[in-house]
């Protein structure tokens, strides 16, 4: 950075600090994982913005795919989402890469030997990184930051036009957020399967429950009174059969009982009369 230049007053950090204090810090207190820790310096504004808001964020919803979301969901539903989330950094770090040969090419076709480079401080900051895709994520943002000077080199010295300059940012800008939002998105579809997963396992005791209100309703004894399994069913049938012939005709036909207290009838009087004499 040019700092010899007595007309001019440069930043001295402030940029920084607006940058970083327009974020809101991301909670980690829950990230039981631990952590390498990256000694990482970004220059350009655009890549410093991209860090400062997606780097945690992104680390914060990788936690819960690979880790969480793997105690509660099938592993496979897993590791289908870890290898389009892999495939995609893979195809981002390609396309930056691309980018950066061609803008290398441009470069040399004009007899451009020395980039162009920002009179503002620094973002040097120690990222604390908690999975592999963290790390390929923090690998792309210098890709990125790295190409950015190039781009205004380019249209400095009117290679480019300053609508190709803008699109060739927007375009960069958007590989760093493409794989913040796949991620966001990923974990926000596990989070409802889990989700899902909860309010099932609360729902069949209350469903257990309504069962058997529903058949003690019918009879308070009901449970006493019914055999529990087809064993008790058979005993009780067996029971049954081997009670005495005397009293299953006891049982299945009773004894007559002479009725008391009803009038008789002329054909009753004069048969009783005939039989006496």
């Amino acid at each position: 950075m040019a700092d010899d230049d007595a007309t001019i007053r440069l930043d001295q950090g402030g940029i920084n600090a607006r940058i970083l204090a327009k974020e809101a810090k991301v909670d980690f207190r829950r990230v039981e994982s631990a952590s390498r820790k990256i000694q990482t310096t970004f220059y350009s504004p655009e890549v410093k913005r991209l860090f400062v808001r997606y780097l945690n964020s992104m680390q914060l919803n990788i936690y819960l795919i690979s880790v969480i979301a793997r105690t509660k969901l099938p592993h496979v539903v897993i590791e289908k989402v870890e290898g389009a989330l892999k495939a995609q950094l893979e195809k981002l770090h390609a396309e930056v890469n691309e980018a950066i040969d061609s803008a290398e090419a441009l470069c040399k076709i004009h007899g451009i030997t020395r980039l162009a480079t920002y009179d503002t401080e620094p973002l040097a900051i120690e990222v604390k990184v908690i999975s592999s895709f963290g790390r390929r994520y923090l690998e792309l943002m210098p890709k990125v930051d790295q190409l950015m000077p190039m781009l205004e080199t380019l249209a400095i010295d009117e290679v480019i036009e300053v609508a190709q300059l803008d699109l060739q940012k927007a375009l960069a800008k958007k590989s760093v957020r493409q794989v913040a939002g796949a991620a966001r998105n990923f974990a926000g579809g596990l989070r409802q399967r889990m989700n899902a997963i909860a309010e099932g396992d609360t729902t069949q005791p209350d469903s257990g429950k309504g069962q058997e209100s529903e058949a003690g309703a019918g009879s308070p004894n009901a449970q006493a009174d019914a055999p529990t399994d087809d064993s008790e069913a058979a005993s009780v049938a067996a029971g049954v059969a081997t009670d005495s012939p005397a009293d299953g005709a006891a049982i299945t036909k009773p004894p007559r009982t002479k009725q008391k207290g009803r009038a008789l009838t002329p054909a009753e009087s004069a048969s009783r009369a005939s039989a006496t004499a």
